[in-house]
């Protein structure tokens, strides 16, 4: 967990700058604090399309993977309702 939270750190405002995203938050299940959720806000599917094609990606990715103890999720929502 410990190099998962190092190397978030140092990737962490590259992710967020990548041209497309408006938003990234790291969250940690309560329960098992082993289990981590990236939740990230982008501009549309193809900018998170490039970001998920670019060099950036591949490292964060490359150094990520060999982290997980099982298979990792992802998906991609469409957003129904925002409350503020």
């Amino acid at each position: 967990m410990e190099e998962f939270l190092a190397n978030f750190e140092i990737v962490k405002a590259k992710i967020r700058n990548f041209e497309g995203c408006n938003f990234l938050e790291l969250y940690r299940e309560q329960n098992n604090t082993n289990i981590f959720f990236t939740y990230s806000y982008w501009n549309s599917e193809a900018d998170l399309n490039t970001y998920r094609h670019s060099e950036l990606f591949k490292g964060v990715w490359a150094n990520t993977k060999p982290l997980f103890n099982a298979k990792p999720e992802a998906w991609s929502v469409d957003k129904i309702a925002s409350l503020k």
